[in-house]
């Protein structure tokens, strides 16, 4: 029987990704099936989010965790294994992203809206609330949508957040307030007057 972590798979003991990380250090093949299935889809989330380019996305998520069977030995356990994957996924989402002619990592760079009047009470009509604030999350600057979207989406704290980004909490928290206030503005403007910022 094939085992993971000491454990039959299939066995009903949770493995964290600690163990996981300790396992793919030994090249346990099925320890990596493991921690890919459990965080792909956030990592694959987030760049999309941050770059707003699906291939891209499938281009760096494959990218992480290559690295990471290469390199689990490197991981220091000073953080989650999950703030680890995101700070690895966000470094060579801008590296892939430089190489593109169109990158411009600036705070006052925004995406331009497109949709008009009536194509946003389609969508409004048509999709979710969850739909439309992501919508607007997409015109934020590149640097104030991460780190909305990993507060909010991803659950992560101010400290995971100056971790993977690399930057001071306290640049966290303005980034963070500026955005919040930006949000309030495009949701607004695309016509949810109840939106409230915690």
């Amino acid at each position: 029987m094939v085992e993971v972590c000491g454990v039959p798979k299939g066995a009903f003991r949770f493995i964290s990704d600690y163990e996981l990380i300790d396992a793919i250090v030994q090249r346990d093949p099925h320890a990596m099936e493991q921690l890919f299935a459990r965080h792909h889809l956030a990592i694959y989330r987030f760049i999309v989010r941050l770059s707003g380019d699906p291939s891209l996305a499938e281009d760096v998520v494959s990218d992480v965790f290559l690295d990471v069977w290469r390199g689990a030995h490197k991981f220091r356990a000073s953080s989650r294994v999950s703030t680890w994957l995101f700070a690895i996924a966000r470094n060579k989402a801008i590296s892939a992203r430089r190489s593109q002619p169109k990158f411009v990592a600036d705070d006052d760079d925004t995406m331009p809206l497109e949709k008009s009047v009536a194509d946003v009470e389609a969508d409004i009509t048509q999709s979710s609330r969850r739909a439309l604030i992501r919508k607007c999350l997409m015109q934020l600057p590149p640097v104030q949508r991460e780190v909305l979207d990993l507060v909010y989406y991803h659950e992560k704290s101010v400290a995971e957040v100056a971790l993977i980004v690399g930057i001071p909490c306290g640049t966290v928290k303005t980034r963070m307030f500026r955005a919040r206030g930006r949000m309030v503005e495009l949701l607004r403007g695309a016509g949810v007057v109840d939106f409230q910022t915690a």
